[in-house]
């Protein structure tokens, strides 16, 4: 049976049935045939932590709709091996200190701290995640002071929350974790706080006057470039 896909409006949130509204895992679940679930058996769950926390920041039904609807044909049939759940983990991980976190810094004037987090190796294990680790802290450190300075500009403040990010508060730490016993879980939760933190940027107060403060082309270029890596991460 093939689903008419534009009849579908994506909604914040888990639902406790269809009828009150479908997030879009709970999309995929209907469009697999699954019973009703924001987990949706068929869909890796890395690609789907990373789909409900972009879901849920998302800051209006509109924008989860034309987002996020067109991938979730391609996120079914997803689920795989614990190796290739690392790997897109990590995908998630690489994504947010490569290219997440430099459209900020750059938008915010520290164009040679965007430069140094893009000149870094991809960050694909635990290992490559260590190398970058200077280099991601120095770009928050840069951040932080040039938000402070600058009274909380909103440019300041976006690249900021996405230099934190991308230090691996909660990703690269957590996945180096020499103690961690489970560095594929670890992995696994990085590409949900990747999803998380970059929209709650383009959610936050500072992105929701996007057009004043002239932040709307790199809202627009990084949720164009969350959608291709949730496209990535499904085709390996």
């Amino acid at each position: 049976m093939t689903i008419d896909l534009t009849n579908i409006v994506l909604k914040q949130g888990s639902h406790s049935s269809r009828e009150d509204g479908m997030c879009a895992m709970e999309a995929a679940a209907y469009v697999a045939g699954e019973e009703h679930s924001d987990r949706p058996k068929c869909v890796c769950p890395v690609i789907g932590a990373f789909m409900r926390n972009w879901n849920d920041n998302l800051p209006d039904d509109e924008s989860r709709t034309r987002l996020l609807l067109p991938l979730i044909p391609k996120i079914l049939n997803t689920a795989g091996s614990s190796d290739v759940e690392e790997r897109r983990s990590w995908m998630a991980v690489d994504w947010m200190a490569r290219t997440y976190a430099p459209m900020w810094l750059d938008a915010a004037g520290l164009s040679e701290h965007a430069a140094a987090l893009r000149a870094l190796a991809p960050i694909m294990d635990k290992e490559s995640a260590k190398a970058s680790q200077e280099t991601l802290d120095a770009a928050r450190a840069a951040a932080w002071d040039a938000a402070s300075d600058a009274a909380w500009n909103a440019a300041w403040v976006a690249a900021w929350v996405a230099a934190r990010a991308a230090a691996c508060d909660a990703a690269c730490d957590a996945a180096c974790d020499a103690t961690c016993d489970d560095a594929r879980a670890a992995a696994r939760a990085a590409a949900g706080v990747a999803a998380c933190d970059a929209a709650e940027v383009a959610a936050c107060d500072a992105a929701r006057d996007a057009a004043t403060h002239k932040l709307a082309p790199t809202v627009e270029l990084l949720q164009a470039s969350a959608a291709h890596l949730v496209e990535r991460m499904a085709a390996l």
